[in-house]
């Protein structure tokens, strides 16, 4: 399939260190901004960050005092600071705005792009985005946009872009892109349409410039150009775009009539979203969780992974009881209980983490499925097998030290039953995600207490299980 809905990526600047900032780069401005900030210095502070990146911005103003990141954000002029509104994560973004006045909030909308701008009304509280939509120069366009899901294609899509007569020429196109160059931050392609608006094909601006100014675009187009649904979830879109090298994809309705265009920058903000937002999981902290917000309101949204992970340690605990006379027989098998409840939590994580990336990815399908977790299964079994050699010289080697009973019959023991655990606790932590996102639910979720409850019981009982054969047996 050809992908050709816009210029090729991999030009420009050399890209920044991952992850880093400006306040990474030279943490010594920080202290000293806040320190300027609590002096009350306005033009100090406007004069070191009003030509900082709004990305910039965002990270000195979630690093602050959420006081003083409220002071600072209403010294930015208007433009800095809707620019940086775009770039803030939802809950912060509804904190920061619940002091402003109604006329800045709509003044900093305003300047945003319909996509952003839309982000911005979805995240506020529904009678302020009420209050703030009828006050917005583009309202029309941002209650269209609020009508799609806003984890679909069209949540995140802009409503504007340039669409052109497949019968137009070069020249009428070209008139086009000027004409919209002072709405548009960027101009990635121009698409082509029929008379019913539904999308033909695209032509990037390479082609566009070196093609005849009499050329038709039908003859010039792409035919084949990538669109996706309004209504495909948005984490797909992006990954698409990732795969296909593209820096702008059309959205199209169920007639194939184009209604927006997602660009790579949106494209970009998902993938980070999402990952930050599965790796918040994955800890068993909410996603939405920012650095000032209240002690007591961050206790309460991680308190429920605890109690989760509590009722695991009490069935966990019931399970060892259970094995109350084992114990008493051998006592040197308590030793070997957090050896194998932490292995089997090991493993399961891992293999959860491999089966939740590969199906964040689109890497798993109806038909890798079986090969996948063969694949998994077959690790597992060779790490068990190299882990319980080791946990057996181990054992052995203690023996040599302290008199244990039949040390032989407890390094076979302990060797048995952790490629037992390891096997079973990477089956589990390969299918259990999958599992999961065929019923609908955030795999991210498996790899928290689902996993760590099954896992340590699982563990326990195989290690007691065998056990009571080869050891309390000899």
């Amino acid at each position: 399939m050809s992908t050709d809905n816009g210029p090729e990526s991999g030009t420009g600047s050399p890209p920044m260190p991952l992850a880093e900032t400006f306040l990474d780069r030279d943490p010594s401005q920080f202290d000293h901004l806040e320190a300027l900030i609590t002096a009350n210095d306005r033009s100090a502070v406007l004069d070191r960050v009003g030509e900082w990146h709004p990305g910039d911005i965002v990270d000195l103003l979630i690093r602050l005092p959420f006081g003083l990141a409220q002071r600072v954000f209403n010294w930015l002029p208007v433009p800095i600071a809707g620019r940086a509104l775009a770039e803030m994560k939802p809950a912060f973004l509804a904190t920061l705005l619940g002091d402003i006045p109604l006329p800045r909030i709509i003044a900093l909308i305003d300047v945003l792009e319909t996509d952003d701008a839309t982000d911005v009304v979805a995240h506020l509280p529904p009678e302020l985005a009420r209050r703030v939509l009828r006050g917005l120069e583009d309202e029309n366009e941002v209650k269209e946009l609020l009508n799609y899901d806003a984890d679909t294609a069209g949540g995140i899509m802009s409503a504007r872009y340039i669409a052109v007569a497949a019968d137009a020429t070069v020249t009428q196109a070209t008139e086009q892109v000027r004409a919209h160059s002072d709405i548009l931050e960027e101009i990635f392609a121009v698409f082509v349409t029929d008379e019913s608006d539904r999308l033909v094909g695209a032509v990037n601006l390479k082609t566009l410039l070196l093609s005849p100014a009499r050329a038709r675009l039908g003859d010039i187009m792409n035919s084949e150009v990538l669109s996706v649904p309004a209504e495909l979830d948005q984490e797909r879109a992006a990954q698409l775009m990732e795969r296909y090298d593209l820096v702008a994809l059309p959205v199209v309705d169920s007639r194939n009539r184009l209604v927006g265009c997602i660009t790579i920058d949106d494209a970009v903000d998902v993938l980070r979203e999402e990952a930050e937002e599965d790796i918040s999981r994955i800890s068993g902290a909410p996603s939405q969780e920012i650095p000032n917000q209240p002690v007591l309101r961050v206790a309460a949204g991680r308190l429920p992974w605890l109690l989760a992970g509590l009722l695991g340690a009490v069935l966990s605990g019931a399970v060892v009881g259970s094995f109350e006379n084992a114990l008493q027989q051998a006592v040197i098998l308590a030793s070997l209980i957090p050896v194998v409840m932490a292995m089997a939590g090991n493993a399961g994580i891992q293999s959860a983490a491999v089966a939740v990336q590969a199906l964040a990815s689109g890497g798993h399908s109806s038909g890798n499925v079986g090969r996948r977790l063969l694949r998994e299964l077959l690790v597992a079994l060779l790490n068990g097998t190299a882990v319980a050699v080791l946990l057996a010289a181990a054992v052995l080697a203690v023996s040599a030290v302290i008199t244990v009973h039949a040390p032989l019959h407890l390094a076979l023991t302990a060797g048995v039953a952790l490629i037992i655990v390891i096997f079973l606790a990477g089956t589990i932590g390969a299918v259990t995600p999958i599992i999961l996102s065929r019923a609908g639910i955030d795999p991210a979720l498996a790899t928290g207490p689902v996993i760590t409850t099954s896992n340590d019981v699982l563990g326990v009982l195989v290690f007691f299980t065998v056990a009571a054969p080869l050891y309390l047996g000899a």
